[in-house]
């Protein structure tokens, strides 16, 4: 009998910030999050909400102090590009599924006056039934749970909003119909839902076979990196690709204090001074220059909302400290 090698303890480190990757087709966001997190020894991380295992693009990583404000992206506009497949539709809305209907795609339900009437339809405020195929829970279970059982379970219709939506006819394969969908919504669209509705606006029916999410909150996919070029970086390489825990607050309104009021700030202390109202602002101390937390501005008093522990901040100034590399994979 051939004994198993040791199990390599990964020595861990406080790492803070943000990792913006390009999540690979086929992957689930938490492999990617723990394959992420192996790279860089980090204690602890989390995402921003999950992308569909056949979707790839951009997912921000949050470790340490940036998990306190990865709700901030789950709750942020996205946008992404998708191909629908007309002529067919499936049990799972995706390329996954098995086929449940085929029906023949006429020229003319393609023409721009059609497409035109259709991108209308679906523009601002809808309604969708969440797919059985989702991480939807009820009842404390997954909604996929239950289709993976069988069991068809009643889901409300959800009101998404879909702010741009642009749409090309296109051909895929050896010459089916398929429609480019280019949508930026809110938080909750389903996609796949969104193409199979698309379909039978048409009048074709339709399901999705592509979905790669190009932006959320303002985060570019142009601006993220793949597991593979991560692995293939060296120890600080890997660091420099973790952005600061600002990056997550970039739509907030920045107010620095000086060292009296910052500590007292970062005890949880409303402070009063002369500052406009704002619903989201992003707190610094003066010197040294460092991220206290967040909180907003109502009738000239600043209030606390989510801070950074004393720990936290000591550890974000001195940077992470090296551990070494135990080679191999994640366990």
């Amino acid at each position: 009998m051939t004994a198993r090698a040791p199990r390599i303890r990964v020595q861990r480190r406080p790492v803070h910030g943000v990792l913006l990757l390009d999540k690979p087709l086929g992957l689930s966001s938490n492999d990617a999050l723990q394959k992420a997190k192996w790279l860089l020894r980090a204690e602890k991380a989390g995402h921003t909400g999950t992308l569909d295992p056949l979707a790839t693009g951009v997912l921000p990583l949050c470790f340490g102090a940036a998990t306190k404000f990865s709700a901030l992206q789950l709750d942020a506009p996205k946008t992404y590009e998708a191909i629908a497949l007309l002529g067919t539709t499936t049990s799972t809305g995706d390329a996954e599924g098995v086929v449940l209907q085929e029906r023949a795609v006429d020229p003319a339900q393609l023409a721009p006056e059609r497409l035109e009437a259709a991108r209308r339809q679906f523009l601002g405020r809808i309604r969708q039934v969440p797919p059985m195929h989702s991480a939807l829970k009820k009842d404390g279970r997954a909604l996929y749970e239950y289709a993976r059982a069988g069991i068809e379970v009643e889901r409300p219709a959800r009101e998404v909003e879909i702010f741009e939506l642009n749409l090309a006819s296109t051909v895929v394969g050896k010459g089916h119909a398929a429609i480019k969908m280019v949508v930026r919504c809110s938080k909750g669209t389903y996609i796949r839902t969104l193409a199979e509705d698309l379909g039978e606006a048409l009048g074709c029916g339709a399901h999705l076979i592509g979905l790669r999410r190009t932006e959320t909150g303002g985060l570019q996919v142009t601006g993220c990196i793949t597991l593979q070029e991560l692995e293939a970086l060296d120890e600080q390489g890997r660091l420099a690709r973790v952005q600061p825990v600002e990056t997550l607050l970039a739509g907030h309104v920045g107010i620095t204090l000086d060292e009296q009021e910052a500590g007292r700030f970062l005890s949880g202390l409303r402070r009063r001074g002369s500052w406009p109202d704002a619903s989201a602002v992003a707190v610094h101390a003066e010197r040294p220059r460092a991220l206290l937390g967040v909180g907003h501005v109502r009738g000239g008093e600043l209030i606390p909302d989510r801070l950074l522990s004393p720990l936290e901040i000591q550890q974000i100034l001195q940077g992470p400290p090296p551990v070494p590399d135990p080679g191999g994979g994640p366990p």
